[in-house]
């Protein structure tokens, strides 16, 4: 893949789903560069899967009822297609966006790095205030949706490095919804 179709990509990323989309998505390679230390896995398909995985869920691509995994899955085929991936690499893409949503070890690793670093995301500070940043009026909501994501993701974690961060960023979201109990009076 050349410059020009990165640079391309990186413009849609951000089009489709906009800072928050681009953000999440060089978020991802970030912990994707610290969790993948010392694995052998294939570059360009984390670099492509993690920009495309979640464009089925952007306002552009999503479908009410469809996962947004699903969709994503079915808009990076498409959009792959049209531009002539050799069908190994959309094969791996595609298992990349499909998985990126679970736990499961059975996987190449390309895969595991995706939703391992997608779990991390999700987690710690940047977890808690995503949570309330799409529930600004609704605290209680957003106080609970940070709890359930403690609770489920680290489940999710394949590496052991994954493992190590998830627990530290398990640790900073606990400290940061105490903090939010204690200076609301349980008032939110």
């Amino acid at each position: 893949m050349d410059e020009s179709e990165r640079d391309e990509i990186v413009r849609l990323t951000e089009e489709y789903g906009g800072a928050w989309g681009i953000e999440h998505t060089r978020r991802l390679l970030h912990l994707v560069s610290i969790i993948g230390q010392g694995q052998s896995y294939d570059a360009e398909v984390v670099w492509l899967a993690a920009h495309l995985h979640d464009w089925g869920g952007y306002e552009k691509w999503a479908q009410p009822g469809v996962d947004h995994a699903v969709r994503s899955t079915q808009v990076a085929e498409e959009f792959m297609a049209g531009r002539g991936y050799a069908p190994e690499l959309v094969q791996a893409v595609l298992e990349c966006i499909a998985t990126h949503h679970t736990g499961d070890p059975n996987r190449r690793i390309e895969a595991i790095l995706l939703s391992d670093a997608d779990g991390l995301d999700f987690l710690g500070a940047v977890g808690v205030l995503r949570d309330f940043a799409k529930n600004p009026r609704e605290m209680r909501k957003a106080f609970e949706a940070a709890q359930a994501r403690r609770a489920k993701v680290p489940k999710q974690l394949c590496l052991e490095k994954s493992k190590e961060m998830g627990k530290e960023r398990v640790r900073r979201m606990e400290e940061l919804l105490r903090a939010f109990q204690e200076e609301s009076g349980g008032h939110f």
